[in-house]
């Protein structure tokens, strides 16, 4: 499964047809086992499940081209989640160990639209850990990921075939050890490849799908360049310049599946880097407050939902694990 780029997006089924169509059916309860294994599996592990906000007074800067949503919350201006990742942090003074599954909302750019791996709806599988280091959560994605789909693939044989799924896609990804690669030398594949990617940036849609279609397993891009990211990610003690945070890319062209990092909770090093990025450190003062009075160091990471789904499914397009999908610009229920 690859795609070139974004191209015009089809028009979305009617619900009724959505809904009772059996591809559907049959990705909609592979993402219910999905679910199901990850809740199994961290809990096991001793993590505490919480119900995140949707709604809170700041959201995080750092979702990509995206546009926030504003609501009016008793006069004042709120914003609907488009991740929980201060929520995640703030959870520890709780619990040191903590997951949700998070509704988020990112108006996304018209063209993704046409991407099969945007939506402007979605969900994450939310982790976080106190005292964790990048490296740690890195191995927790690669347990976690590997006792997902091996759950799914052994309990739901019949859905794999009402989608023409080869479940033999996931012989090296249930081997786990997950490839590994810096940034740096993902830039430096693409630009041999011929893709232009930033040396400063993120990779790009194109450049995530150009990579995942190298491979025959899901892999790890570490190491972003600071700037490239939000204020939260830990920067490099030895390597100034350098974050320690991560992707996890999937195999066969599906792309990025999962971001997260170590996080910083130094109070100073959090205000600079706000106004490093142009956000104003007033609008997050709930939050700074409490990493004042001692947000616990950690690291952690949001899956999403719909894209593993999508991935593991076989599907050709994110909306398809979607009950009730939402793209850029297209109207829907």
């Amino acid at each position: 499964m690859t795609t070139d780029g974004p191209t015009a997006p089809a028009p979305l089924p009617d619900p009724g047809r959505h809904l009772t169509a059996p591809a559907t059916r049959s990705a909609l309860r592979i993402q219910h086992r999905l679910l199901a294994a990850a809740r199994e599996f961290l809990r096991e592990q001793g993590f505490t499940e919480l119900l995140p906000p949707v709604i809170g007074p700041v959201t995080d800067p750092g979702s990509r081209g995206s546009k926030q949503v504003d609501v009016d919350f008793y006069g004042h201006r709120y914003k609907l989640m488009t991740s929980a990742i201060l929520y995640k942090q703030a959870s520890l003074l709780a619990f040191d160990k903590i997951f949700c599954v998070a509704p988020n909302v990112r108006l996304e750019p018209l063209e993704t639209a046409g991407t099969s791996r945007h939506l402007a709806e979605f969900h994450q599988l939310d982790v976080e850990v106190a005292g964790a280091s990048r490296d740690d959560a890195v191995r927790l994605v690669e347990e976690l990921v590997v006792h997902m789909v091996d759950s799914v693939v052994r309990e739901l044989p019949k859905d794999f075939a009402e989608l023409g799924r080869d479940v033999g896609a996931f012989t090296e990804l249930l081997k786990g050890s997950f490839g590994r690669m810096r940034h740096a030398d993902a830039v430096a594949e693409l630009r041999g490849l011929g893709h232009p990617q930033s040396t400063d940036a993120e990779l790009d849609w194109a450049g995530e799908v150009l990579l995942s279609a190298q491979r025959d397993r899901p892999f790890f891009v570490t190491d972003y360049p600071k700037g490239s990211r939000g204020f939260y990610d830990r920067e490099h003690p030895e390597q100034p310049g350098l974050l320690r945070n991560f992707d996890l890319i999937a195999a066969e062209g599906y792309g990025e599946l999962c971001s997260g990092s170590q996080r910083t909770n130094d109070y100073a090093e959090i205000v600079t880097r706000m106004r490093e990025t142009g956000e104003n450190p007033q609008k997050y003062r709930w939050y700074l407050d409490l990493v004042r009075e001692g947000v616990p160091g950690s690291a952690g990471f949001g899956i999403g939902v719909e894209r593993l789904t999508r991935y593991v499914a076989g599907l050709d397009a994110v909306w398809q694990a979607s009950a009730f999908p939402k793209l850029a610009g297209v109207v829907s229920p």
